[in-house]
């Protein structure tokens, strides 16, 4: 079966492709669309969103809001280190990855800044790190003051301020995530205000995502990957537009692979989709069967990716990479800051 092996999500990429700024204009990215009944693609921009969804639909957002959970410091040495917070464990201690890994072992320390200081517990099974934050200060906080924009690997400039802005979704609420739920990212207050008069409900669930969602698929068969866990909440008020939409006989529309997952996660076999939270190690690819969601709007994904295999998953296997390809050919800009497509 196509799509079964890992190597059947590798794609050749121009690096030069790799947006590696936001656009001025939130809303003025390119969006692929992909027509799942006909396998037609259209090429359009990204605020033709409002025309694309009928009133009545509605829209599911995930409202994770991103920590500026990257903490550069140094050790007792002088020699620099650097912490990315992952999620929080309780007591001041947070899991984290360490850089460099050798040297912060348990019992060492890394000065971030005149009041705050992390001190490394202990190493988990994974080789992520226990650390405690030490400050007078409340931590979200210290946080704050101190951390930067935990920006993807694949942008290889440092953040500026004008990521903490940008690589943050308009309607960002609850701090949690290392990454932005990036198909949010086009969205405008005015292009939302647009949806929002023409009759389309608005929905959200939070997802806060993890660092996992960079990590490559490293085994040949996708079933033996890991999948890291991410913690989700989908509120009853949420549950409740879902089941009125569907009851109308109108349609879901999941922004993100985030919100996907989301839904897909706290949903049952005949589609009621709960009001609940937790975390989800759930792996999305071919085949499966979705049951939560009828339409899907995401950015491109890196290749041999989860998230590639989720949108296969969905629009099917040999319509997304077509996709890909004619996006590559067509110079689409990819990742976080890049372009986004739209599968209906």
């Amino acid at each position: 079966m196509k799509g079964a092996l890992t190597s059947d999500y590798d794609y050749d990429l121009p690096p030069a492709l790799i947006a590696q700024e936001p656009l001025p204009d939130r809303a003025a990215s390119r969006l692929l669309v992909v027509h799942r009944s006909d396998e037609r693609i259209e090429h359009r921009r990204f605020s033709d969103i409002v025309g694309l969804i009928p009133a009545g639909d509605a829209l599911v957002l995930n409202t994770t809001r991103v920590l500026k959970a990257r903490l550069l410091g140094k050790r007792a040495s002088g020699a620099r280190a650097e912490i990315l917070l992952l999620k929080p464990l309780g007591d001041d201690r947070w899991e984290a990855m360490v850089s460099p890994g050798g040297k912060l072992r348990p019992g060492r320390r890394v000065e971030i800044g005149p009041d705050l200081g992390v001190e490394i517990l202990e190493m988990t099974e994974r080789r992520t790190r226990v650390v405690r934050l030490i400050t007078p200060l409340v931590h979200s906080d210290a946080i704050e003051k101190y951390g930067h924009v935990p920006l993807p690997p694949y942008i290889t400039r440092a953040d500026t301020p004008e990521d903490a802005n940008r690589y943050q979704t308009v309607y960002a609420v609850e701090r949690g995530s290392v990454a932005a739920p990036t198909a949010g990212l086009h969205f405008t207050p005015e292009l939302l205000d647009d949806l929002q008069r023409r009759g389309i409900h608005r929905a959200s669930v939070v997802l806060h995502v993890g660092a996992g969602t960079f990590k490559p698929v490293e085994v040949d068969d996708p079933a033996a990957h890991v999948m890291h866990e991410e913690r989700y909440a989908i509120p009853q008020a949420t549950a409740d537009v879902i089941a009125a939409t569907r009851a109308r006989g109108n349609r879901i529309w999941a922004v993100g692979t985030t919100s996907a997952r989301a839904l897909e996660s706290a949903c049952e076999s005949n589609g009621v989709v709960r009001a609940e939270e937790g975390e989800t190690r759930l792996f999305i690819r071919p085949p499966y069967e979705f049951r939560a969601i009828d339409h899907l709007l995401t950015n491109f994904h890196l290749p041999r990716s989860t998230l590639l295999m989720l949108v296969a998953a969905f629009a099917g296997y040999d319509l997304t990479m077509r996709a890909y390809r004619e996006a590559v050919s067509l110079r689409y800009r990819f990742f976080s800051y890049g372009d986004a497509m739209v599968v209906i």
